[in-house]
C-alpha cells in the first residue's frame, strides 16, 4: 500500500480552508461553535421544523434531541394528528414535493389509531407539546418522563385494565394486553436509549411551541397562557 506525501503549500491551503470555515461557522447566529462538538446537534438544529424558545436550555442538548425525535425516532409521524395533516400543502415528500412539516399541529398528538381488538378502546396519540409551566408533554417532569419510557406506564391511566370499578374504556382480563402500559407506541425501544439520550429528548421538546389542542378535559389538551 503506497501513501501519498503532501507538499508544504498543499499543507498551507488545508490550513486556509480550515480557518475559512470555522470562521463561517462561528459566524452563524443560530449555532453555536459549542453546538459542533456532535455533529448530531448541528443538524438537529438544521432540521427543526418549528421556532425553539432556547431560553435557559441546554443548547447542545436541545440539538441532540431535535436530531433524535425528528432524524431517527421520527416522532412526528405518530404525535400528529393524521398523517394527511403531518406535512404542509404542497410539502409533503411522498408526493415528490420539498420537505415542509406541518408546525400547527407538530407534535400535538391525536392520530386515533383504532381499537387494538373489536370492542376495545381506541389508541390515540398524545400531546408532546410544553404547557405554559415549559413542561413538556403537558407539564411532565423528566423523571416522570424518564420512568414512562423506561417502564412504559401509562400515568394518564386512559385505558386500563376493566374491573369492578372500571367497565368502560378498559381493556377485560380475557386479553393478553396490559392496560396499565402505552399500546403502540415504541417505549420497549426507548427504555434501552441512555439516559443522556432521554434527557436531550425531554429538552428538544421543552423548546417547541405549546399546541392547546381540543378543549378540556381532553387529555390532549394543554393550557399554553
Amino acid at each position: 500500500m503506497q501513501f501519498k506525501s503532501f507538499g508544504r503549500s498543499a499543507i498551507a491551503q488545508v490550513a486556509v480552508g480550515a480557518l475559512i470555515i470555522t470562521g463561517s461557522l462561528m459566524g452563524t447566529a443560530a449555532i453555536r461553535a459549542d453546538d459542533n462538538s456532535d455533529p448530531r446537534v448541528r443538524i438537529g438544529f438544521q432540521i427543526a421544523p418549528v421556532p425553539l424558545n432556547l431560553k435557559g436550555k441546554d443548547r447542545e442538548l436541545v440539538g441532540l434531541g431535535s436530531f433524535l425525535v425528528n432524524a431517527v425516532a421520527s416522532c412526528n409521524d405518530c404525535h400528529t394528528q393524521s398523517p394527511t395533516a403531518e406535512y404542509a400543502a404542497g410539502g409533503n415528500p411522498y408526493y415528490g414535493q420539498p420537505k415542509v412539516v406541518n408546525a400547527p399541529v407538530y407534535l400535538g398528538g391525536g392520530y386515533d389509531f383504532g381499537a387494538l381488538v373489536p370492542n376495545t378502546p381506541h389508541i390515540v396519540s398524545r400531546n408532546l407539546t410544553p404547557d405554559k409551566t415549559g413542561l413538556p408533554i403537558g407539564g411532565r417532569t423528566f423523571a416522570e418522563f424518564l420512568h414512562i419510557l423506561r417502564t412504559g406506564e401509562d400515568l394518564d391511566h386512559l385505558h386500563p385494565p376493566c374491573s369492578t370499578a372500571v367497565t368502560s374504556n378498559c381493556f377485560p382480563s380475557t386479553l393478553p394486553i396490559d392496560g396499565n402500559l402505552l399500546q403502540v407506541m415504541p417505549w420497549p425501544a426507548f427504555q434501552s436509549m441512555t439516559e443522556h439520550d432521554l434527557r436531550a429528548i425531554y429538552e428538544y421538546l421543552s423548546t417547541i411551541p405549546c399546541i392547546e389542542g381540543p378543549p378540556a378535559p381532553s387529555v390532549l389538551h394543554n393550557e399554553c397562557t
